[in-house]
């Protein structure tokens, strides 16, 4: 059974809360858009990290996190990328992708609209955390925390945070 801390589109913020959500995680996923390094960095001191580059990423970031990720979690394919899309109105490239390794787990940023969503047509969980940073049109930054247990992907948590509420404390910057 493992705990896993969700987010995307940080763009070079990370808000003081996070720390605190993804506290109980054993690890935290970023779906691209990291921004800064450092975001990268700090994420990785809290717990295990993976992540994919997104198309803010410069050369730095795509150097260590690839476009596409697929991995398997307890006994859940995942395949992790950026720009995804929903179930009717995938991206190219990821259609493709899920097409050729058939995810029970399908994780995308970009958007920056939280969506959590079953395609009964490929038979898999469709996932964009929202976005985590302050820039963008986005009213709110949202996080996701679930279980995945087993087959199983449970116990999914939001967080919502007004983006009213973005001040930095120095040891995130």
């Amino acid at each position: 059974m493992k705990k896993i801390g969700l987010l995307s589109d940080t763009h070079s913020f990370c808000h003081p809360k996070i720390r605190g959500f993804f506290r109980e995680v054993d690890e935290i996923w970023h779906a691209g858009d990291i921004g800064d390094p450092r975001i990268a960095v700090k994420l990785g001191k809290l717990k295990p990290f993976r992540a994919v580059s997104g198309n803010i990423d410069e050369p730095e970031i795509r150097a260590l996190y690839p476009r596409d990720l697929v991995f398997t979690c307890e006994k859940v394919k995942v395949y992790m990328t950026h720009i995804g899309g929903y179930p009717g109105r995938y991206d190219r490239h990821a259609m493709e992708v899920i097409l050729r390794e058939k995810p029970a787990l399908f994780i995308c940023g970009h958007s920056h609209i939280l969506k959590v969503i079953y395609d009964e047509k490929n038979r898999m969980l469709c996932m964009n955390p929202g976005a985590a940073g302050k820039f963008g049109m986005h009213r709110s930054i949202t996080l996701l925390r679930f279980l995945i247990d087993g087959d199983q992907v449970r116990d999914l948590e939001v967080m919502d945070i007004p983006r009213r509420n973005t001040k930095v404390p120095q040891d995130m910057q």
